[in-house]
């Protein structure tokens, strides 16, 4: 399969899926949802190959579960003090947020910038409460929401 081959995404009607895919869906669930300890539990109890199940376990989601991913990149400005950035990251994943990079300059003048991507599928706040927040923590001179994808 050629690379660009790759980045072809179909919207498809779950019926449609031939059986073993939608199998596959199914024993995902079971997975996440901690029904089931191993992925042979999972096959089984779908009535699915484990081959089948590694086959399309990377290429097979619900639609849902795609659109709730979704990245954003904040700019921001921290006093340079013990402490101030793992409260800030702690912050971001006692709301459910994952941190996915970090990026921080060199301190200047009593400030760091920072830049992070969070991945925010699982945060119950939407991007406006989360910067409004986070300068609210003590050390955050400022934030800014500086890109966002889906």
């Amino acid at each position: 399969m050629a690379a660009t081959d790759r980045d072809n995404y179909f919207l498809v009607r779950a019926d449609m899926l031939p059986e073993s895919m939608q199998k596959t869906v199914e024993a995902k669930k079971l997975l996440e949802s901690g029904a089931v300890k191993s992925v042979q539990e999972a096959v089984d109890r779908v009535g699915l190959s484990r081959s089948a199940f590694y086959k399309y376990k990377e290429a097979v989601f619900p639609f849902h579960t795609v659109m709730n991913q979704q990245i954003i990149t904040i700019s921001v400005n921290l006093e340079h003090r013990t402490g101030v950035l793992s409260q800030m990251l702690t912050y971001i994943a006692r709301n459910g947020g994952n941190i996915l990079t970090i990026n921080q300059t060199i301190p200047l003048q009593g400030l760091a910038h920072v830049v992070l991507s969070i991945e925010t599928a699982n945060m119950a706040m939407n991007m406006t409460q989360l910067t409004e927040e986070l300068k609210q923590l003590d050390g955050v001179k400022r934030v800014a929401l500086i890109g966002q994808q889906v």
